[in-house]
């Protein structure tokens, strides 16, 4: 008998993914992607300097990412890591992880002495909070790239492809794409899957957690993992190009992206100096 999920979903099926741009003002990228009811806030930034050991060395830049749960993403408060003495274990896992792939697929010689720094804060978690994080990242990624090829900020395109992550678990034998958060806390193996574009394999992270499997359902996880990454890169590609094909040139030399949606003019983005304004003034009237 086929596994019912809550949600409605069949066991090889995403949850809803919701992408925004331009969240801020300034961040060359900035993306909130909504994965259910996960949400993950990714802003990319370009800053002079590398660490030490590259200094000097005339190897080119580097890449460094923060992950961050937000202290009430979850049911139950966390702290939040500024208030504690030590970085929590699974924050710095999850941020390296990010780098690492990241890393993979950014070609860090075209950057000069320069370093791109990636901050990913999870809103809402609801399972699955770092393959949201690495989709949301790669996103940001390509938004801030067309943004400071534009300003000059680099003089070349350093992304050599995207990449898009997903979560599979397996339950009573039967595989599962994406569990939520439910759907995790009883799963018999759990698996992070982390592809790029053109379907090459950058890291796997999982295992059983109360049975071994088999190499066969292992196979089958695979294959659904390919299956739930295809899904994520032809979603993200539509909601893309709707935002690069409305995409402007301002006096600066800077890009803005404009929502696409025809009821809506060129807009501010939401925490911009002119939406502050508007704001202000409304209240006076």
């Amino acid at each position: 008998m086929p596994l019912e999920r809550k949600s409605g979903r069949s066991t090889d099926s995403l949850r809803p993914i919701k992408i925004s741009y331009d969240l801020f003002s300034y961040a060359p990228g900035s993306v909130l992607l909504e994965l259910g009811d996960t949400k993950v806030l990714c802003t990319v930034s370009l800053q002079q300097g590398v660490p030490p050991f590259l200094r000097g060395k005339g190897k080119g830049g580097w890449l460094n990412a923060e992950y961050s749960l937000l202290p009430n993403a979850t049911h139950v408060r966390t702290t939040r890591e500024t208030s504690s003495t030590n970085r929590n274990g699974r924050t710095v896992e999850i941020s390296r992880l990010i780098s690492r792939v990241l890393r993979t697929v950014v070609d860090l010689s075209l950057l000069g002495e320069q370093t791109l720094f990636v901050d990913c804060d999870v809103l809402q978690a609801d399972g699955g909070t770092r393959v949201a994080s690495i989709c949301a990242a790669s996103l940001a990624l390509e938004q801030a790239q067309t943004k400071l090829l534009a300003s000059g900020a680099i003089k070349a395109v350093f992304l050599k492809e995207s990449v898009a992550a997903v979560s599979v678990g397996v339950v009573r034998s039967e595989v599962l794409l994406d569990p939520d958060y439910v759907e995790d806390s009883t799963i018999d193996a759990d698996f992070n899957i982390i592809l790029t574009e053109s379907n090459r394999l950058i890291e796997i992270q999982g295992g059983a957690e109360k049975v071994p499997l088999s190499w066969d359902l292992f196979h089958q996880v695979q294959a659904c993992a390919i299956k739930g990454v295809e899904q994520i890169f032809e979603t993200t590609k539509n909601m893309k190009y709707a935002v690069a094909s409305s995409s402007k040139v301002d006096d600066n030399g800077g890009v803005f992206a404009q929502k696409n949606d025809s009821n809506q003019g060129a807009k501010a983005p939401f925490f911009s100096l002119k939406n502050r304004l508007s704001m202000v003034d409304a209240d006076a009237s």
